[in-house]
């Protein structure tokens, strides 16, 4: 069945689908219409869950953990300062090694006060220890809340998701959506089995003191999962399309092959980027486009091998980490750094605060890039008005 839905309630349905039990909820523009659609369906019997009430963020991240602890399957959602109100109990989360899986509205963070999107919010947080996906459509993210829970849910990895999508752009926009069987969803992602959890017949200690001769080989730990992850981030995706017809990956690839000029860029920028490419192409330049989905764990040979033979690379971000750079020109610019033949890599920030970033933007930001030689400058502003 086909359903036109607006991004936020694509993450409703996407919980629902995925059998999520436990929903502790706190309402955030431009979230809310998530959890609202959610307290909905529970309360019509068309989601057997608990859906909790709580006074804040960092409450709902609370519950969520509480209830993944004992072997419950638990969603949440927020954006911007909610996320950053959450931030302790992230890293609770990936430390107790639980799959909580959060959707996140990207918001920019205020002050001044706004409720337009960027990444700073979500990119704030890459260090807890969140896998993290970026999502380009409705589509996208509906699909991406199923595979999220069957990959933290993995023994190999334990660790909670993160799904991102743009404040507006996707969250208030409707599309249309391929609503996956249930019965399909049910055979794709089985009900969770947690292997360790609080139960009153079998005591254990979660979370305790823990000594500096066990704390470094725990990180570790969480290291190689995050690691493991990646392989079977893959394996989700293609099993997924296997079954629902829409495969996906760590990195999205278009018109590469033989491009010499590539725009990396995450979540709807990139779906922009492909119109400007398509004209671009027709005019006889040959550009390409690198969309990067999932951030953590970040895909360094992915990237490597879509960047291999390029003239220039231009990362556009909508984010940006104040001194240095934008985050995702961090990180390509890092996994290139030690590659033989390596392109000049150009930083563009645009976008911040849910300025628009529109074909003229893109099209501003290839013709400057390609009348630069090299790469002198990590941070290149777009747009700036007088």
């Amino acid at each position: 069945m086909k359903k036109v839905i607006m991004g936020n309630h694509a993450l409703s349905y996407g919980a629902m689908m995925a059998r999520a039990q436990v929903i502790p909820a706190y309402p955030i523009t431009p979230q809310t219409e998530v959890v609202g659609l959610l307290s909905e369906l529970c309360a019509d019997g068309l989601l057997d869950a608990k859906f909790i009430k709580v006074e804040s963020e960092h409450s709902a991240m609370a519950a969520a953990i509480g209830a993944s602890a004992v072997g419950a399957r638990a969603f949440t959602a927020t954006s911007a300062q909610g996320l950053a109100l959450m931030h302790e109990m992230l890293h609770w989360a990936v430390g107790a090694r639980l799959p909580v899986v959060l959707g996140n509205i990207n918001r920019a963070m205020g002050p001044p006060w706004t409720i337009w999107t960027d990444q700073n919010d979500s990119l704030s947080q890459r260090d807890t220890g969140l896998i993290q996906f970026y999502c380009e459509s409705n589509q996208e993210v509906l699909d991406t809340v199923i595979q999220a829970f069957k990959i933290s849910e993995n023994e190999k990895v334990l660790l909670p998701s993160m799904i991102v999508l743009d404040a507006f752009v996707l969250s208030h926009t409707s599309e249309v959506v391929d609503m996956p069987d249930q019965k399909l969803v049910d055979e794709y992602l089985p009900s969770y089995k947690a292997r360790y959890r609080v139960h009153p017949s079998d005591p254990h200690s979660f979370g305790a003191l823990t000594t500096p001769d066990a704390y470094y080989e725990l990180r570790y730990k969480i290291e190689r999962s995050m690691m493991e992850a990646k392989e079977l981030i893959k394996k989700a995706g293609e099993e997924f399309g296997e079954v629902f017809g829409r495969k996906y990956g760590l990195i999205e690839t278009y018109q590469t092959e033989d491009a010499d000029f590539i725009i990396v860029a995450s979540a709807t920028v990139a779906g922009t980027a492909r119109t400007v490419i398509d004209e671009l192409r027709a005019q006889g330049q040959k550009v390409g486009l690198v969309r990067v989905r999932v951030f953590r764990p970040f895909p360094f040979q992915e990237i490597r091998q879509a960047l291999k033979g390029a003239g220039k690379v231009v990362v556009i971000d909508r984010n940006i980490s104040f001194g240095h750079s934008g985050i995702f020109f961090q990180e390509v610019k890092a996994g290139m750094y030690d590659q033989p033949d390596r392109p000049p890599i150009f930083g563009y920030i645009a976008g911040l605060g849910g300025r628009d970033v529109t074909p003229d933007t893109i099209k501003e930001i290839v013709a400057d890039a390609k009348g630069k030689q090299k790469s002198e400058e990590n941070i290149i502003w777009i747009g700036l008005k007088p």
